[in-house]
């Protein structure tokens, strides 16, 4: 314990000491706020308490100062050395040392001439004002304790033409029992989940077993939430493509938190003003066969996704359970050479965040992106349901998930088949000769 204080006094100090003096909070303070905070500190976001005033920041202060010098807030968790992200949440050292300093000389306000220009939200949103909102009929109840199965929850979108999907955001009433939401766009003629009635939550059979289930029975996926996800905001020309005529399911996992409650999820959609050349889909190498041994600190599970004809990657999405400890993306391109394109070193089952590429990873045909995961099921890990026990795939948080989800580019009016088949096995037609 004395060498922990130790260390955390040491480095407050050192970052006190190389500070600009005389800082203040709206000259030097409150835009590092907008920047990387106000996205969750602000009414009716994840987190909380709101740091969009003074009056607010001010008595936060120091729990403020303590969590950026330790880097458990804002939440990142890209190794540095691979990568550029566009939604980089974290703090540069000079962004540290100004708020330590901040701190230690009192915590002033300054003048409120120098504040900079109040960062505009829509109310109830991080994305533009919806196009379209689509909600829950009625709250699902959450018990206090338990397991819940997996809801799905079959959403008739109403839409009479095709729908080119610019922006999506999801929002949960009660962030608290929400694990994670997937947006399935079911196709007009997919089979999937038609003993479901419409909004009504449903539980298929299979005990959470059946994995076409939970991959949304080979359905595009418009988008995910989870804890700390940014909103998907596709770049002008590209968006996702709901078919008239197509519904989509709600996927929710549910966690209890000890108090009974209820929600009532929705997503609100912003329309493309015109219909993008491109398109947006998801993926994921997956491995659904492993057995994590009981005690052990460090199981590897490795999963593979090969693309014959090359790919636009866009962004990268690590999904695992509690004993979830690292995970890692590899390109292994065609010549042999392989690139780290994503670690995360201390994976955080409560802060499951993507990580969107400053600049689209452009990949040759016959690369292979390579995922690796590290789990820790021994003792040490804090959040282990229970060490003695084989792990194997499952829906529940005591069971585990392999998945390495990424976002790719393909043109508006290509299928996944000729996305997948090489194109020298491709009828001519398909490849335009």
């Amino acid at each position: 314990m004395k060498r922990l204080v130790t260390f955390v006094f040491v480095n407050v100090a050192a970052f006190a000491a190389s500070a600009p003096s005389q800082v203040t909070f709206h000259k030097d303070v409150e835009s590092i706020l907008q920047n990387k905070c106000q996205e969750c500190h602000r009414p009716g976001e994840i987190a909380p308490f709101s740091l969009l005033t003074y009056q607010q920041a001010r008595p936060w202060a120091k729990a403020i100062r303590n969590d950026v010098i330790a880097k458990t807030m804002p939440p990142w968790f890209a190794d540095p050395r691979f990568g550029h992200f566009s939604n980089d949440r974290s703090l540069t050292r000079q962004e540290i040392e100004t708020i330590s300093a901040w701190v230690d000389s009192g915590s002033k306000e300054g003048d409120p001439k120098d504040a900079p220009k109040p960062k505009e939200f829509v109310e109830g949103w991080n994305i533009s004002t919806p196009d379209a909102v689509i909600s829950m009929k009625e709250p699902f109840q959450v018990p206090a304790t338990g397991e819940v199965q997996y809801q799905y929850i079959v959403m008739p979108t109403g839409f009479t033409e095709d729908k080119w999907i610019q922006a999506v955001e999801a929002r949960p009433s009660d962030r608290s029992v929400v694990h994670h939401i997937v947006v399935f766009i079911r196709d007009p003629k997919s089979k999937w989940m038609r003993a479901a009635q419409p909004g009504i939550p449903f539980t298929p059979p299979g005990g959470g077993k059946d994995f076409n289930n939970t991959a949304g029975g080979n359905n595009d996926i418009l988008m995910i939430y989870t804890p700390g996800m940014v909103p998907e905001n596709w770049r002008p020309g590209l968006g996702k493509m709901i078919k008239a005529g197509a519904d989509l399911v709600f996927q929710i996992h549910y966690t209890t938190s000890g108090k009974a409650t209820s929600d009532l999820s929705k997503i609100g959609m912003v329309f493309a003003k015109e219909p993008p050349k491109e398109r947006a889909f998801t993926f994921a190498a997956s491995n659904l066969s492993f057995k994590i041994p009981p005690q052990d600190p460090n199981f590897e599970v490795v999963a593979k996704q090969v693309f014959p004809n090359g790919a636009e990657v866009l962004s990268f999405f690590p999904h695992m359970h509690l004993r979830g400890k690292a995970f890692e993306y590899k390109a292994i391109y065609p010549d042999g050479r392989t690139e780290t394109l994503l670690r995360v070193p201390k994976y955080d089952f409560f802060w499951q965040l993507d990580y969107k590429l400053d600049k689209p990873l452009i990949v040759p045909a016959g690369t292979k992106i390579e995922c690796t995961a590290w789990f820790d099921n021994s003792p040490n890990n804090k959040h282990n349901p229970d060490p003695a026990s084989e792990v194997r795939f499952g829906e529940q948080s005591r069971e585990e998930m392999m998945f390495g989800f990424f976002d790719v580019v393909i043109p508006a009016d290509m299928t996944l088949q000729q996305f997948f088949t090489p194109k020298d096995k491709q009828p001519k037609a398909a490849i335009g000769e």
